[in-house]
C-alpha cells in the first residue's frame, strides 16, 4: 500500500474473461460455471474486488469477456496491440494487469512476452475457483499480481504470470492441475519469486532473449499445427494438416525428440516441400537438440519449450522467414 500522503500508482486493468471475471449461482459452483457463469468486463470485476483500490489507481481497458479457451491468435495480436498502445499512451503508467482464464493463459503471456516492448510489467492473472465460491483465489490471486506489478523489482522481468502467490516468467510457466489451487509451475526452473505478506520476493532473474516481433506489422499470423505422437501412430494427421494448409508443424514427440516411423516420413515430406518442422517432445520437461539427423533433414529443434509454444514462437519466426537455419537461430535465442 502507498504510504499515508503519496498518491497510488496508476495501473492499467485489462479484462479478456476467465475464472476471476466470472460470477456463479451459488457457493459450491465450480465445475459447471464454464458454461453456465457470467463473466464481466473489467470495471464490473474491479466493483466486486474494492480491495485492489488500497494498492493502485487501477484504470479499466476493455477486451473480451470470453473463457480462454475461446482466445486465440487473432486474439492475441489483438491484445499484444491493446497492451502496447496502453502502455505508449501513458508513460506514468507502473504496467499493466491482464485478467485471463488459465486454460490457455500460458499461451497469452508467451505471446505477450515475445511481442510487447517495454520495461513496465505487464502481469496476467486467472483463478482456478470463480468469484464469490467458497475458497476463491480471485481476490488473493488478483491483489497479488497487482502488487506485483507495482513493485519496483518487477521492471525489465519480461511478462509474468502470478498465481497461488508464486511469479512465473511467461516463457517457462504452464498449469498442471485441471482443479487445484496450485496449478500453475515452471518446471525444472521453478518461480522467479514469491509475493508474501509484506512484500514481493524475486530470487532469480529471467534470462530473456532480444527476440522482438512487432505486432504492428502482422496482419495475420500463419497456421501452425501440433501433432501429438503416440505409439503406433501414422501419417494421417500430417498429412490432413498439410491439406489444411499448414505453414509449419510442430511434432509434439516421444522424448528426446522423435515420433513413429509413418508420421515421420510425413514430417519429412513436408519439410522437402518448404513446410516448417518443429520437434519438440511430448514429455513436459528436458531439450530437444539439433541432432545430425534433424539438421539433415532441415528440421528445427525445439528446445525445451513445450509444443503449445513452440507453435507461437513457429507462428510469429514464420511471419518473418521460412528458412529453416534463421528459424533455429529464433529457438535457439528464447
Amino acid at each position: 500500500m502507498a504510504a499515508p500522503g503519496t498518491s497510488l500508482p496508476r495501473v492499467a486493468l485489462i479484462g479478456c474473461g476467465g475464472t476471476i471475471s466470472t460470477v456463479v449461482s451459488g457457493p459450491f459452483d465450480t465445475l459447471d460455471y464454464p458454461e453456465t457463469g457470467t463473466k464481466l468486463a473489467a470495471a464490473e470485476v474491479l466493483a466486486e474486488m474494492p480491495e485492489l483500490a488500497a494498492f493502485a489507481d487501477l484504470r479499466p481497458v476493455p477486451f473480451r469477456e470470453v473463457g480462454s479457451s475461446k482466445i486465440g491468435p487473432d486474439d492475441w495480436l489483438a491484445l499484444a496491440r491493446t497492451v502496447q498502445e496502453t502502455l505508449d499512451a501513458d508513460p506514468e503508467l507502473a504496467g499493466v494487469m491482464i485478467l485471463h482464464g488459465t486454460a490457455t493463459l500460458e499461451e497469452t503471456a508467451f505471446f505477450l512476452d515475445l511481442t510487447v516492448e517495454s520495461d513496465r510489467p505487464v502481469v496476467l492473472v486467472g483463478a482456478q475457483r470463480p468469484l464469490h465460491t467458497a475458497g476463491s483465489d480471485a481476490v488473493s490471486n488478483a491483489a497479488a499480481a497487482l502488487r506485483t506489478v507495482i513493485a519496483p523489482e518487477a521492471r525489465d522481468r519480461g511478462v509474468l504470470v502470478v498465481l497461488n502467490d508464486e511469479v512465473h516468467a511467461a516463457r517457462d510457466v504452464s498449469k498442471r492441475s485441471t482443479y487445484r489451487l496450485q496449478a500453475f509451475v515452471s518446471g525444472a526452473y521453478g518461480p522467479i519469486g514469491v509475493v508474501d505478506a509484506d512484500r514481493v520476493v524475486f530470487r532469480r532473474r529471467p534470462d530473456r532473449a532480444g527476440l522482438r516481433f512487432d505486432p504492428a506489422r502482422i496482419e495475420a499470423l500463419p497456421r501452425v499445427d501440433v501433432l501429438y505422437a503416440v505409439a503406433g501412430g501414422d501419417d494421417v494427421m500430417a498429412r490432413a494438416c498439410l491439406a489444411a494448409g499448414a505453414s509449419g508443424l510442430v511434432s509434439a514427440g516421444f522424448a528426446p525428440g522423435m515420433t513413429s516411423p509413418a508420421e515421420r516420413d510425413a514430417l519429412a515430406d513436408a519439410a522437402r516441400q518448404g513446410v516448417a518442422v518443429v520437434q519438440c517432445s511430448r514429455a513436459g520437461s528436458g531439450r530437444v537438440a539439433r541432432r545430425d539427423a534433424l539438421a539433415r533433414g532441415g528440421w528445427i529443434a525445439g528446445g525445451d519449450l513445450p509444443p503449445h509454444k513452440a507453435r507461437i514462437l513457429l507462428m510469429l519466426g514464420l511471419t518473418r522467414t521460412a528458412d529453416p537455419e534463421r528459424l533455429q537461430q529464433d529457438f535457439d535465442e528464447v
